[in-house]
């Protein structure tokens, strides 16, 4: 087994490109990440891509040879999908396939574009990452499935509306410096209070934006850094991936995510660390309710406790244990295919130290990234670690 170094990450900015091509958002991704890793597209021997929808939002299935061509790359190419996991998925492939010893370069990320549609269309395509036919076809969306999710916490361990807000502010005033990000300005608790009901008692502010971008890593074995002097300070040491029934209704409760637990516990297990080593997190807050779901499968507080983090300030940026200094999916923003690539990049740069919010983790050396798909039926868990 050797070691998975990030020789490189790239990024497009999250947002609004309706009249861009998801090939061209994946090639300026791809692009960024070459440029960062000071790596020949010719090395690169597999090329792993994470996309949801673009079936549905581009009618182009079958994508992952024209984001090879895109890259500039000419290697075996995989689409992934799983759901808004997709990239996670994605990269997890790839850093297996490098530890393994069967690559020692892959190109790993993902793409989604979505604001070319309107927006029924785009909550009508989300909606088959749920069951179709005990949710989907009772008019189940991913609101309305999270507030579910959100209450059924209230119930079983309290909290409140206000507390979701504080993930919401800190979020968004995470977002502002982040050049990335799809909303940069900063929204008060008050605000996220008094914004328009979504579903509740998720509101306006507690749900991410619809939101087109990219994401690329360049994954390198620690041989090949090594050997051509690559500047790749940071490591991929751990990988999990866990699956939950699909429908709500058929879980045992709603108030836990034990896909997420389980993905969790197998990263730390492959890393070899404990949850109380880790110093940074970006975790999938689809939802402000996800959040606190992830940092409590993550083991980063009880069952009952991730509720009142944010508004204790422990997960601000000024807190013991930062969350989303991206901005996260709330404010950065989430193309779903993209997401869980993005995440690394984002805990990698925060770890090298170059992230216009490296100056509230000085000293990190253990991020964890959470990527969900759906309701938390997949979760796949990353653990980095700066190398020695």
């Amino acid at each position: 087994m050797t070691d998975v170094r990030v020789a490189g990450v790239g990024l497009t900015r999250f947002g609004s490109h309706p009249e861009r091509t998801g090939r061209d958002l994946f090639g300026e991704a791809a692009l960024r990440a070459f440029e960062d890793a000071d790596v020949d597209r010719a090395d690169v021997e597999e090329l792993n891509y994470g996309n949801f929808m673009g079936a549905l939002a581009e009618h182009q299935g079958h994508q992952a040879p024209l984001m090879a061509e895109a890259a500039g790359v000419r290697c075996p190419a995989t689409r992934y999908e799983s759901a808004c996991a997709s990239a996670g998925v994605a990269v997890r492939e790839a850093v297996r396939t490098v530890a393994a010893g069967d690559a020692d370069v892959v190109l790993a990320g993902g793409m989604e574009r979505m604001t070319n549609l309107p927006t029924d269309e785009v909550t009508e395509g989300l909606a088959i990452a749920a069951d179709d036919l005990f949710e989907v076809r009772a008019g189940v969306t991913f609101p309305g499935a999270y507030a579910l999710m959100a209450n059924a916490y209230f119930d079983a361990y309290g909290g409140s509306r206000e507390d979701l807000a504080h993930v919401a502010a800190k979020n968004h005033a995470n977002a502002v410096p982040n050049e990335y990000a799809q909303y940069r300005e900063e929204v008060s608790v008050e605000e996220a209070m008094d914004a328009p009901p979504v579903a509740e008692p998720l509101h306006l502010y507690d749900a991410c934006p619809i939101t087109d971008g990219a994401s690329a890593l360049v994954l390198v074995s620690e041989e090949y850094a090594a050997d051509r002097d690559l500047d790749a300070s940071v490591a991929v040491t751990g990988t999990g991936q866990g699956t939950d029934r699909m429908a709500l209704g058929d879980r045992e409760h709603l108030a836990r995510t034990p896909a997420a637990d389980d993905a969790a516990d197998a990263a730390y297990a492959d890393a070899g660390i404990e949850a109380d080593a880790v110093d940074v997190a970006e975790v999938h807050d689809c939802f402000t309710i996800a959040e606190v779901l992830a940092l409590e499968s993550l083991g980063l507080f009880e069952p009952g406790e991730g509720i009142s983090a944010a508004r204790e300030g422990v997960t601000t940026a000024a807190g013991d244990l930062p969350v989303n200094l991206s901005g996260g999916l709330k404010a950065k923003g989430h193309p779903v295919g993209a997401t869980g690539g993005s995440q690394i990049a984002e805990l990698t740069r925060l770890l090298r130290g170059d992230h216009p919010n490296s100056e509230h983790v000085p000293d990190a050396e253990v991020g964890v990234a959470h990527n969900a798909g759906g309701t938390v039926a997949s979760a796949v868990v990353h653990v980095l670690e700066v190398a020695e």
